[in-house]
C-alpha cells in the first residue's frame, strides 16, 4: 500500500510526526520494515510508539531503540487498570527511566466500556500521572465518555506535569476547552475523516491553537473513512497515512499543509523533548 499524495503535499518537503502508533501491534509482525519505510517515503520522520501495558512498552522501548525516528510511551490503559499494582508499578518507574521514553502512558479513563471497574481506573490514572512527575515526563492522555471526572483529577497535577496530551481527541466543545484551559495539547487522528462520527470534531478542529495541534494515525486503528482508493487489507491503518489526516485537518483549518505538518511536527519534538 502506497501512501495517498496531492499536489500540494508534492510541492516541497515536508516532514510529519506521528504521535500515537501502536507499532508493536501483531497486525505489524509481518511488514513492520516496510511499513516503517513507506512512512518515510511520505515524509513522516518522526514517531511515537504507543505503551498499552507493560510488555507492549517493553516493546515500544525495544523497537525505538533501534531507529533515530522512533520513540516510545510506557504506561497502562485504562482498560487493563485493574492490573495495576506496587509491582506493576515497579516496573513501570523502571521503564519510564528508559532514554527512548518520551512521555508517561497510555493512561486515563474509560467510561465507554469499563473493561476495568472505574474505581481502579482513577487509582491507576492517579499513580501514573504521580509517576510522571516524578521522572518529569510528559503525559499522553485516554478519556472516553469520562470528562467530569478526568478532567479534576488532570487538573489537580497539570502544575506539577511538564505537558501533557489528549490523545485520540474526539469530545465534545466543553471537554476541548476544559483541556485548553489545562494547557493541553490535542491529538487529532483519522476519526475526523469520518463524515459521520467525525462531523462534530472537525467542527471544532479550528479551535485549537497552533501551538496545541497535534496529529496522530493511531495505527493499526482508525483508518480514514474518505481514503481516495480502495481500502488497505484488512482496512489496516498505518503512518503513510498520516499525510491524509493532515491535509483534512489543514483544509478544516484554513491552512496550508506545509504549514500544519511544520507545527504539528514542531510541537510534537517541543512537548516531547
Amino acid at each position: 500500500m502506497t501512501a495517498p499524495h496531492n499536489s500540494t503535499l508534492n510541492t516541497a518537503p515536508v516532514h510529519w510526526a506521528d504521535i500515537g502508533v501502536n507499532l508493536t501491534d501483531k497486525q505489524f509482525q509481518d511488514d513492520r520494515d516496510q511499513v516503517l519505510a513507506r512512512a518515510r517515503s511520505a515524509g513522516v520522520t518522526w514517531q511515537l510508539l504507543t505503551g498499552t501495558n507493560v510488555e507492549e512498552s517493553r516493546q515500544a522501548i525495544a523497537l525505538a531503540s533501534q531507529h533515530d525516528d522512533l520513540f516510545a510511551t510506557a504506561g497502562l490503559h485504562p482498560h487493563s487498570a485493574r492490573f495495576y499494582s506496587p509491582a506493576l508499578e515497579k516496573e513501570l518507574r523502571e521503564l519510564l527511566g528508559q532514554q527512548s521514553v518520551k512521555a508517561a502512558g497510555e493512561m486515563g479513563l474509560d467510561f465507554n466500556r469499563d473493561f476495568s471497574p472505574r474505581s481502579d481506573q482513577e487509582h491507576a490514572f492517579e499513580a501514573q500521572l504521580a509517576l510522571a512527575v516524578e521522572h518529569k515526563l510528559p503525559v499522553f492522555l485516554h478519556e472516553r465518555d469520562a470528562h467530569e471526572r478526568f478532567a479534576p483529577i488532570l487538573k489537580a497535577y497539570r502544575d506539577h506535569l511538564v505537558g501533557a496530551v489528549v490523545h485520540c481527541f474526539t469530545g465534545s466543545r466543553e471537554a476541548l476547552f476544559d483541556y485548553l484551559d489545562l494547557d493541553c495539547h490535542i491529538g487529532i487522528t483519522g476519526w475526523i475523516c469520518d463524515e459521520r462520527r467525525g462531523k462534530p470534531l472537525a467542527e471544532l478542529v479550528h479551535n485549537i491553537p497552533d501551538n496545541r495541534l497535534l496529529l496522530e494515525t493511531d495505527a493499526p486503528y482508525l483508518l480514514p473513512r474518505d481514503l481516495p482508493e480502495p481500502p488497505p487489507k484488512k482496512r489496516r491503518n498505518e503512518p503513510s497515512l498520516l499525510p491524509w489526516i493532515g491535509k483534512r485537518v489543514a483544509s478544516l483549518r484554513g491552512q496550508d499543509v506545509a504549514r500544519v505538518a511544520g507545527m504539528t511536527s514542531e510541537n510534537a519534538r517541543a512537548l516531547f523533548r
